[in-house]
């Protein structure tokens, strides 16, 4: 493979932890919301299986956080999505699908409700900052709407919660799932969630002070040597396997949330408004023709820069959004947008790459 580089700018930010990450050996960036997201430290399976072991800090201040807030922002922040936050609570995350008037799928950020006037939409790859101006301009809504200065940085695998504990106290443990509360390190208050973009359990660190960041990043890995932690970042192998699904790889706008498998968010049965509900009662009642399903192929190697079409006896079954090697399975595992009638299990598919025909299997989500 080609290696290429990243020339940066000042379009193209840097994070409070670049210079971090850089000298402890990040090999791969990828770009998300312009700015610099860690992909790589060299080797994928060996951070793969050192996650699902150990303990992880991400540099994930690429998530950038829309807020809104004003009289108007629990307004607003409704009419984005499909999910009922109607009795959502402040100190709570709530997975939230944003959609168009379409019925589109835009994003599926996660909400933080800070209190009953402030909102966060802390996303991973979109526009939705605009969209939300857009709306609340049409609707002459009272509400600001601004990118506020906050870093991310996730703690990430089984060993989190002992690392964290020593680090910031017994009181972080007793915090549950998707539910977020203010933790002081050396005089500055930070805001922690117990979410993450694995499935091996962890916390967000919301952090709105640089410097102070930078000196909790440092106390991670001072005190995290007992815990054997490395830095690391969204893993490809255990996002894919776990179905974490990427706005813009996994799903975009042409695909309802039906489709991408979020029914549990969708409400249509009770009298909250928001745009695209109509839309969304039709496809209920209609029905969905694909939806996104996992495979399985027999190769050991794949990257995947644009969509794949896959076969079934040279008809096509569908077209493979996200793949890599799983050493686990030893197989290429994918997460496909599929056809209606291919939706059995048992279909044999096929994909080409280059000269090279593969064949592999249809699976639920999550594959693992």
């Amino acid at each position: 493979m080609k290696k290429f580089y990243i020339a940066k700018s000042r379009r193209l930010r840097s994070t409070p932890y670049t210079s971090r990450i850089e000298s402890q050996g990040v090999k791969a960036y990828t770009i998300y919301n312009h700015m610099l997201l860690p992909a790589s430290f060299g080797n994928l399976e060996k951070e793969y299986f050192h996650l699902k072991e150990h303990v992880q800090v991400w540099d994930v201040a690429a998530e950038r956080q829309v807020q809104i807030t004003g009289k108007d922002s629990a307004k607003l922040v409704q009419l984005m999505t499909c999910r009922n936050l109607s009795k959502a609570k402040a100190g709570r995350c709530y997975y939230a699908p944003i959609i168009d008037e379409q019925g589109g799928t835009l994003n599926d950020p996660v909400v933080l409700k800070l209190s009953e006037d402030r909102w966060w939409l802390s996303l991973a790859d979109s526009d939705i900052g605009l969209y939300a101006k857009g709306i609340a301009s049409g609707l002459s809504l009272q509400v600001e709407i601004s990118e506020p200065d906050v870093n991310i940085m996730a703690v990430q695998g089984p060993k989190s919660f002992k690392l964290m504990e020593k680090v910031l106290g017994k009181k972080i443990t007793e915090l549950k799932f998707f539910g977020f509360d203010y933790f002081t390190f050396k005089g500055n208050k930070f805001l922690i969630a117990r979410s993450g973009w694995s499935k091996q359990g962890g916390y967000e660190v919301y952090v709105e002070n640089r410097k102070a960041g930078q000196m909790l990043y440092d106390e991670l890995f001072l005190l995290g040597k007992e815990f054997s932690v490395e830095p690391g970042c969204p893993n490809l192998i255990e996002r894919i396997e776990s179905a974490l699904l990427s706005a813009g790889n996994d799903f975009d706008s042409g695909d309802n949330p039906y489709e991408c498998g979020f029914d549990k968010y969708i409400d249509i049965e009770s009298d909250i408004n928001y745009l695209g509900k109509k839309a969304l009662i039709k496809i209920s009642k209609e029905g969905i023709n694909k939806k996104l399903m996992g495979v399985l192929v027999d190769m050991d190697k794949i990257e995947v820069t644009g969509s794949i079409t896959l076969y079934n006896n040279n008809n096509i079954v569908g077209d493979l959004r996200s793949a890599t090697y799983s050493p686990n399975l030893k197989k290429v595992v994918g997460i496909a947008m599929i056809k209606k009638e291919y939706w059995d299990k048992k279909t044999p598919i096929e994909l080409k790459i280059g000269d090279k025909k593969s064949k592999g299997t249809l699976c639920d989500l999550p594959i693992v």
